[in-house]
């Protein structure tokens, strides 16, 4: 038996007080309904105007501070300017308040010490609240006052209430969470975002021929290319076999291109002169906002492109345009496949490019990220562990992260997030991570925020119109082991429009019907996919606040590709498992056969008679088990969302070398000494395949061999048999033949004997092409 996992990797069930508890009827009052309420205090500093001149040029460097108890946040200052308008938020946690008067104050900016203007002063007693989908406060004109509550020259426009984070005015918010964070880039990296990723398509070249090419040699037969480049993918073709002025290739090159659509594709005609030495014949730029979008299967029309070539003359490099050279091609924007950017396994949108093919939406996915719990300190600061955790989910083409919780092992978030749901058999990815690019963090040297681990939710796993509330391990493979880096608590809901249209769903082909009409290799996917995911992480993380290209490459799954022993462990039980069930009924069968329990046999034996004999029973009996089976299990069905498993994973029993060699980069950089050990060891694993391999076609080369005349008394024997058999089957009744073949399968032990029967003994004197091996 398994000894238990050292620590709790289960999934937990919780009872939050979701909405603030709020029910009106069967729905909750609050728009964000999946989350716990978290009160705030909100402060809009809009602008100010009549300040007194500070300065002995006559004018002022306004900035405005808010302050309330020991939490102190500042607008940004304005030069020689007496009639600012910063309009920022400061958002105040109400379970950190602890004074009772909010105060903000507006002061020059100077060298030595900043002068005091004015402050105006409220009273939380007396702050109102305010409730979406009510309006926002209109900012109001308050007189400044001096330390003495003094009125004094200047008037600063504000808007003070008490609202929680379903404010409109939250994901901008200065947060006093985040006061010890300073500069404007990092506090930028620690507020929430919704982020979309860029529409990508697929881009088919077909390189048909080309025409009165002008090779520098003309003794020789040209071995021509076509050479294709669009941004970092660069394709080719193999060299033409007319080898002639007048190349053809028909040959298409797949890419993957993202709107908007900033770089050509450029071709370029090339001629291998030498091994290592290629001439470039021709060249052509394709901008692809005019390339024709295809939708369907039907092919596009074919155009002729002039290349161009550049030649020195006179010492100068010049383009000229060879009008008798030009190649012939058919290029389109393929709209009707699913650019692949996920692992199939995980995929979160499974929709074509082009809108127009789209379906109508079956439902909506709601996600309340409420909090986590225990979280492991990923790093040090002033000599203590800490850790700064915001989260991303992705679903669809819509990426969202969460604000950045300072310091903190048990961060709040409660934030609530919505998408549509167009395919229920799609995964939606929530990761948690650490940020390290605060204070400065960017300027240490290429800081990379810290993967905590991550959970999937398969959508068809879910019941419709619940909401779960769970807290999901957060697992992380270390090259030391699985190790558990926190808890992650949410609630999600998955709410159907329309149940027919879900049902209907499950009829569908999962992938658009260009995949089927026109697949793609898997070479061409594995390729397409790696090229979609790097596009996706570049762009992401030239956004503000960027979504990095480390988080982006593990919420992708980037890596899952690589050889893992633990991986393929895993994979080797999984099938083992789901055989698991036939090895059972043979087993259960072979009980039968050999009346380990006579009264089962007996009944068995009966039941197989009935069957025979009202054969039109067969089909029916089968389909009432599986509903009877089917409504058996039902009692004892999933309650709960799927999670990471370690021991299906292998995870908690990985030994450290299979995680080191997990872990270890492409290509190796380990010591030749292990990467020997390693190849010895993948040799005899791969020796141990081969050899069931080579047992599997031995049987079907057997087979083959029963009509082959290989072995020419064999073959006379089986031919005569058929021959015998025919007339036989033909004469007798068919419900004869079967109960005697079926009697003879369940006969008495006593009725046996242990060595082989006559087929197999046949069977296995039976040649295969083994003889023939080297």
């Amino acid at each position: 038996m398994q000894r238990p996992p050292p620590e709790d990797f289960a999934l937990k069930e919780t009872k939050p007080h979701l909405g603030g508890g709020r029910i009106s009827g069967d729905k909750l009052t609050s728009t964000y309904d999946l989350v716990e309420q978290m009160q705030y205090l909100y402060v809009r500093v809009v602008k100010a105007k009549d300040l007194p001149a500070k300065d002995v040029t006559g004018s002022c460097d306004p900035y405005v501070e808010v302050r309330l108890g020991n939490y102190k946040g500042a607008t940004r200052h304005f030069e020689k300017k007496s009639n600012p308008e910063w309009n920022q938020v400061f958002a105040f946690s109400k379970d950190r308040i602890q004074a009772s008067v909010l105060e903000v104050i507006v002061k020059d900016k100077d060298v030595v010490k900043d002068d005091f203007m004015g402050r105006v002063s409220f009273d939380l007693n007396e702050i109102p609240k305010r409730v979406p989908p009510d309006s926002p406060l209109a900012p109001q004109w308050y007189r400044l006052e001096d330390r003495k509550g003094d009125k004094v020259r200047g008037e600063l426009m504000l808007a003070v209430w008490m609202g929680t984070q379903a404010d409109e005015a939250f994901p901008e918010a200065w947060h006093s969470d985040a006061a010890t964070v300073s500069g404007a880039d990092s506090l930028s990296n620690i507020r929430s975002k919704v982020y979309l990723s860029p529409k990508l398509w697929y881009l088919r070249v077909n390189v048909i021929e080309a025409q009165d090419l002008q090779p520098s040699d003309k003794g020789r037969y040209p071995e021509v290319f076509v050479k294709a480049i669009l941004g970092n993918q660069a394709l080719r073709t193999r060299i033409s076999p007319s080898r002639s002025i007048n190349p053809m290739w028909n040959e298409d090159l797949m890419f993957v291109a993202s709107e908007p659509f900033e770089e050509p594709l450029i071709l370029s005609v090339e001629d291998r002169v030498a091994p290592n030495k290629d001439e470039v014949l021709g060249r052509c730029a394709i901008p692809l906002q005019y390339v024709t979008r295809r939708y369907d299967h039907k092919p596009v029309n074919t155009s002729w492109h002039n290349l161009e070539k550049h030649v020195i003359v006179e010492g100068e490099k010049k383009k000229e345009i060879k009008f008798a050279s030009r190649i012939h091609m058919r290029i389109c924007l393929e709209g009707g496949y699913h650019v692949l950017d996920e692992s199939t396994h995980y995929s979160s949108d499974l929709r074509p490019t082009a809108k127009p093919l789209w379906k109508s939406s079956i439902g909506v996915l709601e996600v309340g990220i409420l909090n986590a719990q225990g979280l492991m300190p990923m790093k040090t600061k002033d000599g203590r562990g800490t850790t700064d955790a915001y989260c991303v989910a992705k679903y669809g083409q819509k990426w969202v992260r969460t604000r950045t919780i300072i310091d903190s092992f048990t961060p709040r978030w409660n934030e609530q997030y919505t998408w549509e749901v167009f395919d229920p058999c799609t995964v939606i990815t929530i990761g948690v991570f650490d940020n390290c690019h605060l204070h400065g963090g960017d300027k240490a040297g290429g800081a990379r925020d810290a993967r905590i681990g991550k959970v999937r939710i398969r959508l068809s796993t879910l019941e419709t119109d619940r909401v779960y509330t769970h807290s999901y391990p957060l697992l992380v493979l270390h090259p030391n082991g699985v190790k558990k880096m926190g808890e992650i608590h949410m609630a999600v809901r998955f709410t159907c429009s329309s149940l027919l249209n879900m049902m209907h769903m499950y009829s569908q082909p999962l992938l658009p019907k260009m995949h089927y009409i026109h697949p793609l290799t898997v070479s061409q996917l594995d390729s397409l996919r790696h090229q979609a995911t790097q596009i996706v992480s570049m762009r992401l993380s030239r956004a503000e606040p960027p979504l990095r290209k480390e988080v982006v490459e593990y919420m992708l799954d980037v890596g899952s590709h690589m050889w893992s022993m633990r991986r393929s462990k895993a994979n080797f039980f999984r099938i083992m498992n789901v055989l698991g069930g036939v090895i059972a009924v043979g087993k259960w069968f072979d009980q039968i056969c050999t009346w380990k329990n006579p009264i089962t046999t007996v009944l068995i034996h009966i039941l197989f008679i009935i069957l025979v004999m009202y054969p039109e029973l067969i089909l029916p009996t089968i389909f009432l088990y599986l509903f009877l089976i089917g409504v058996w299990y039902y009692r004892w069905r999933p309650r709960h969302p799927p999670h990471m498993d370690t021991r299906l994973s292998h995870a908690d029993s990985a030994h450290p070398d299979e995680l080191d060699e997990e872990f270890d980069t492409f290509p190796t950089s380990r010591p030749s000494d292990i990467v020997r050990m390693r190849y010895d060891r993948l040799r005899s694993i791969a020796g141990r395949i081969q050899t069931v391999v080579g047992d599997l076609a031995t049987q079907g080369e057997r087979l083959q061999s029963l009509l082959s005349w290989r072995d020419p008394r064999a073959t006379s024997l089986f031919v005569l048999f058929c021959l015998i058999a025919a007339i036989v089957l033909y004469v007798t009744p068919f419900q004869v033949v079967a109960l005697l073949a079926g009697f003879y399968v369940l006969r008495h032990p006593r009725f046996r004997h242990k060595l082989p029967s006559v087929p197999l003994n046949f069977f296995r004197r039976l040649p295969a092409r083994t003889d023939c091996m080297l």
